[in-house]
Protein backbone atom coordinates (compact mmCIF):
# COMPACT_ATOMS: atom_id res chain seq x y z
CA UNK A 1 0.00 0.00 0.00
CA UNK A 2 1.06 3.51 -0.68
CA UNK A 3 0.24 6.09 1.50
CA UNK A 4 1.68 10.21 0.76
CA UNK A 5 1.44 12.02 3.88
CA UNK A 6 1.83 15.94 4.01
CA UNK A 7 3.54 16.27 7.05
CA UNK A 8 3.98 19.93 8.89
CA UNK A 9 8.07 20.71 8.52
CA UNK A 10 8.46 20.83 12.08
CA UNK A 11 7.04 16.83 12.28
CA UNK A 12 8.99 16.45 9.14
CA UNK A 13 12.48 17.31 10.70
CA UNK A 14 12.06 15.51 13.77
CA UNK A 15 10.87 12.52 11.83
CA UNK A 16 14.26 12.16 9.59
CA UNK A 17 15.97 13.52 12.52
CA UNK A 18 14.94 10.12 14.57
CA UNK A 19 15.16 8.20 11.55
CA UNK A 20 18.44 8.98 11.42
CA UNK A 21 19.10 8.46 14.74
CA UNK A 22 17.97 5.17 14.48
CA UNK A 23 20.15 4.22 11.67
CA UNK A 24 16.75 3.89 9.28
CA UNK A 25 15.46 5.62 6.51
CA UNK A 26 12.42 7.88 7.16
CA UNK A 27 10.15 5.05 6.05
CA UNK A 28 11.52 2.46 8.00
CA UNK A 29 11.44 4.57 10.57
CA UNK A 30 7.90 5.06 10.30
CA UNK A 31 6.89 1.43 9.54
CA UNK A 32 8.79 0.31 12.30
CA UNK A 33 6.71 2.86 14.79
CA UNK A 34 3.89 1.84 13.18
CA UNK A 35 4.98 -2.12 14.04
CA UNK A 36 5.39 -1.47 17.30
CA UNK A 37 1.97 0.01 18.03
CA UNK A 38 0.31 -2.60 16.57
CA UNK A 39 2.36 -5.17 18.70
CA UNK A 40 1.39 -3.53 22.02
CA UNK A 41 -2.60 -2.80 21.05
CA UNK A 42 -2.45 -6.36 20.58
CA UNK A 43 -0.60 -7.34 23.35
CA UNK A 44 -2.47 -5.33 25.70
CA UNK A 45 -4.05 -6.76 28.97
CA UNK A 46 -7.12 -8.42 28.79
CA UNK A 47 -8.06 -8.56 32.23
CA UNK A 48 -7.17 -8.11 35.57
CA UNK A 49 -4.92 -11.58 35.79
CA UNK A 50 -2.73 -10.10 32.51
CA UNK A 51 -2.32 -6.84 33.77
CA UNK A 52 -0.69 -8.34 36.94
CA UNK A 53 1.30 -10.47 34.73
CA UNK A 54 2.66 -7.19 32.51
CA UNK A 55 3.14 -5.93 35.92
CA UNK A 56 5.39 -8.30 37.34
CA UNK A 57 7.36 -8.63 33.78
CA UNK A 58 7.98 -5.48 33.83
CA UNK A 59 9.10 -4.83 37.28
CA UNK A 60 6.79 -2.78 38.67
CA UNK A 61 5.49 -4.94 41.46
CA UNK A 62 7.72 -5.17 44.24
CA UNK A 63 9.67 -2.07 42.90
CA UNK A 64 9.13 -0.03 46.22
CA UNK A 65 10.71 -2.47 49.08
CA UNK A 66 10.94 0.26 51.45
CA UNK A 67 7.06 -0.04 51.29
CA UNK A 68 6.16 -2.98 53.57
CA UNK A 69 2.34 -2.31 54.21
CA UNK A 70 0.82 -0.65 51.20
CA UNK A 71 -2.06 0.12 53.52
CA UNK A 72 -0.37 1.81 55.69
CA UNK A 73 1.39 3.74 52.80
CA UNK A 74 -1.53 4.71 51.53
CA UNK A 75 -3.02 6.47 54.52
CA UNK A 76 -0.41 8.27 55.26
CA UNK A 77 -0.32 9.61 51.65
CA UNK A 78 -3.80 10.54 51.90
CA UNK A 79 -3.05 11.79 55.39
CA UNK A 80 -0.06 13.80 53.54
CA UNK A 81 -2.80 15.33 50.60
CA UNK A 82 -5.25 16.18 52.81
CA UNK A 83 -2.94 18.34 55.18
CA UNK A 84 -0.63 20.43 52.04
CA UNK A 85 -0.57 23.63 52.88
CA UNK A 86 -1.58 25.62 49.37
CA UNK A 87 1.40 28.81 49.05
Amino acid sequence: MTLILDLPRELEVELVSEAKTQGLSPTEYVLFLLGQRVQRKQSMPANGAELVAYWEREGVIGMRSDITDSQVYARELRANAEHRHKD
